[in-house]
């Protein structure tokens, strides 16, 4: 696990680009994040795309060009496909060639920016892919505060006791992962109230959203090889925005005794820009329990994970309602929170999703799991913010009459969005992650 600073964090260090300069901006040069992209409307095949200000560097066309030389031009070779899976499994050493070489090249000193403006596409014009061909999507739990949260809502007084020993999770539906955007459909399935004689079948009436982070597995391992926890980082790529979203009502009834099926397997959605591990270094904390609390076995411990094994990555959760949306006045933010407070690290769940012998496998996704802080506006799902719907949350809505939520209405849209920033370094973004809810289909039964 390492976290060493280099020259691409220097919170100094400014672009030719001037969008890329601008205060707030998501995408200054110290950040660099990837996706897969084209220009909308023309119907051309996806490639890798950098972020830089508002801008997207080509790197299909960058490659062509010639502009990069060496492990950078491999690299952006490899890039230059509908999905990333070839670059992230050439590992670390080809990662950050390609990284320090774009960040040369958009560097304000740079005396040759010629090449690359002829490479750069506007980030309004384009329209994104999921950025990888996901082979496997794994769902962790790993948030004591949304745990206990939960819990709390049924009459449960504290988590599970497998809870502080190991990340627990579940395996999703790598095909209905979903790029920023794109709409999801309100599921139908069976529930069944609790003083009901049978289920009912049909739309889930508890919809709801789970603010997480995706993580990217960039190098694989063998089967049956499990990967150490100080080699679990080197094995990750970066990280994206995710919505895990979740029929709560149908999860209640289904998940006994398996866990969530179409609960959970109908949508999930992930922003198209992936931070690098790279660019995250500077945003790196202490990772500890507090006592009385158990700490992790020695497999999942070291003095590496507690020195600096968690992120200050801070999130933010918004509801944009039909009436909002009419009136122009944008998302009301429900939920602030950081995945500082996460009980287990990204490190730690990769290590243990192998040391089974899972083979994971270049571009597979992990979902952190949801998101809450200790506190009540810190809560990562509308769940917690409305005691299940019992208390539901208040905001201004578009006419400016107050609005309510117990759970996700349909034309709801769900806007999630993060950034990192510390004194002394730059303040680099994620982008946004957005879904809006369609009503279910009308199913003749």
């Amino acid at each position: 696990m390492s976290v060493d600073l280099n020259r691409t964090h220097d919170a100094d260090a400014r672009s030719w680009l001037a969008s890329a300069n601008a205060a707030g901006c998501d995408f200054p040069i110290q950040n660099l994040p990837f996706a897969v992209f084209r220009r909308a409307g023309g119907g051309a095949a996806f490639r890798g795309g950098v972020a830089i200000g508002d801008q997207i560097v080509d790197l299909g066309a960058l490659s062509d060009a010639g502009a990069l030389h060496g492990p950078a031009a491999h690299a952006a070779q490899a890039c230059a496909q509908p999905a990333l899976n070839d670059f992230m499994a050439l590992g670390p050493a080809a990662w950050q060639a390609l990284r320090h070489g774009l960040f040369a090249l958009l560097d304000a000193s740079s005396a040759t920016p010629d090449p690359l403006v002829a490479c750069l596409v506007p980030q309004r014009e384009a329209e994104y892919g999921v950025p990888t061909r996901i082979g496997d999507y794994t769902d962790f739990y790993t948030s004591y505060h949304h745990a206990l949260n939960i819990g709390r809502l049924f009459g449960v007084a504290d988590v599970a006791p497998n809870f502080h020993h190991l990340p627990i999770a579940y395996h999703g539906r790598a095909s209905s992962v979903v790029v920023s955007g794109t709409p999801v459909r309100r599921p139908l399935g069976q529930a069944k109230a609790p003083s009901a004689s049978a289920p009912s079948f049909g739309p889930c009436a508890w919809l709801d959203y789970e603010l997480e982070l995706g993580i990217f597995v960039g190098t694989g391992n063998a089967l049956g090889s499990p990967v150490p926890l100080r080699e679990a980082e080197s094995h990750l790529f970066g990280t994206c925005l995710l919505n895990d979203w979740s029929a709560r009502d149908i999860q209640g009834w289904e998940m006994q005794p398996l866990g969530p099926f179409l609960a959970k397997n109908f949508a999930t959605t992930i922003s198209p820009w992936i931070v690098t591990m790279e660019a995250l270094a500077p945003y790196r904390l202490a990772w500890q329990r507090e006592a009385p609390a158990p700490q992790p076995l020695p497999y999942l411990d070291s003095a590496a994970t507690r020195e600096h094994g968690a992120i200050d990555i801070r999130l933010e959760m918004a509801i944009e309602t039909p009436s909002r949306r009419a009136a122009g006045i944008g998302p009301a933010r429900l939920t602030r929170t950081s995945f500082r407070h996460q009980h287990w690290t990204v490190a730690q769940m990769l290590a243990h999703h192998t040391v089974g012998g899972c083979n994971l496998q270049a571009g597979d996704l992990l979902g952190s799991g949801t998101i809450s802080g200790p506190t009540a506006s810190e809560a990562g799902a509308l769940m917690e913010l409305s005691h299940a719907g019992r208390k539901p949350v208040r905001f201004e809505g578009g006419s400016g009459q107050i609005e309510e939520r117990g759970f996700l209405a349909d034309g709801d849209a769900v806007v999630f969005t993060g950034w990192c920033e510390r004194p002394g370094f730059a303040r680099i973004g994620f982008g946004e992650c957005r879904g809006t809810v369609l009503p279910a289909i009308d199913l003749p039964v």
